[in-house]
């Protein structure tokens, strides 16, 4: 997970826990007035599980992680989950902040097999831990910011599958039927993105095809094979469509990253592009090489001939 995306999931992880501290430390100290009780103690989490927001069980475990109530759940108790030992869960196996509330790590329900949560929290009496109170949480029900994660504007390279780059330089470019009329095919493409609303493309030079992602219907993608993409008179399935303001990457430039991506493909017979897209709305490029190795960058950067990009492949 990048920096960014560890930032996004910490933020959205304090909402939660702030949203349950006071929630979880009253329904302790409820079930530590009836400890060893096992009636009262399922009835203060039945009648508790209204309070702790999104919860979807609420429970007790004595000090060995074995659980000492029914499961509290919207539809009544579950009986069947008493004397369960839930030492092996993975929330058991975190260390329990000294403020005594623990939001476990996501993880892998057993009886939904959907990402889920755990809190913890100590239930304490005279100073002396009696046992904890568990809530666990079912990621869909939880209300999170609504702050959608944004793609780092930064070069970022991965590496491929080990066994392509093992037998690189056993492989040559195989000229496709792109490659011999790329200068018809690319013209076309721009056409496309400038005046008929494809805000993102993907271009398969090896395979000799595109795929394409309209404004006007983003949730579907168009595959555009060579004999279409050679002809011009595609653009005439596609209504103009105005140049969307919200894009980062100009209409002008569209051009040059085309122009880009033909550099990159004749570039060399070994490690050429294999693949490129560009999106105007994020401006990022993605290139695939030969070698499966993938590179995200900012069209600033890729249309930059001084960038680092560029002078790594030179």
């Amino acid at each position: 997970m990048t920096d960014n995306l560890k930032a996004s999931v910490a933020r959205q992880r304090l909402a939660l826990f702030n949203m349950l501290l006071e929630p979880m430390a009253y329904v302790a100290g409820r079930c530590a007035a009836v400890w060893g009780e096992r009636q009262a103690l399922d009835a203060v989490l039945l009648d508790a599980l209204g309070t702790v927001p999104h919860s979807r069980y609420l429970y007790a475990l004595d000090t060995r992680a074995v659980q000492v109530s029914s499961n509290a759940a919207v539809e009544g108790l579950i009986g069947t989950d008493f004397g369960r030992d839930r030492a092996a869960r993975p929330y058991m196996h975190e260390p329990m902040p000294a403020h005594g509330l623990l939001l476990s790590e996501a993880y892998i329900s057993l009886r939904a097999k959907r990402p889920s949560l755990t809190a913890l929290r100590r239930i304490e009496r005279d100073g002396e831990q009696l046992g904890l109170l568990g809530a666990d949480f079912d990621l869909r029900d939880l209300p999170l910011t609504r702050e959608v994660y944004r793609e780092p504007n930064r070069w970022q390279q991965l590496r491929g599958d080990p066994a392509i780059r093992g037998s690189l330089f056993e492989q040559r470019r195989v000229e496709s039927l792109m490659d011999r009329h790329i200068d018809e095919v690319l013209p076309v493409l721009e056409e496309l993105v400038t005046e008929s609303g494809v805000f993102h493309c993907k271009i398969h030079f090896s395979s000799s095809r595109a795929t394409i992602w309209l404004v006007d219907d983003p949730f579907r993608y168009r595959l555009l094979h060579f004999d279409e993409l050679a002809d011009p008179d595609v653009c005439l399935a596609y209504p103009h469509c105005a140049y969307p303001e919200q894009a980062l990457v100009a209409a002008e430039q569209v051009r040059a990253i085309l122009q880009g991506f033909r550099r990159l493909r004749y570039a060399d017979d070994i490690i050429y592009l294999r693949s490129g897209s560009l999106n105007v709305f994020n401006g990022l490029v993605a290139l695939n090489f030969s070698c499966d190795g993938s590179h995200y960058l900012p069209h600033t950067e890729f249309l930059d001939p001084a960038s680092t990009f560029w002078q790594n492949v030179s």
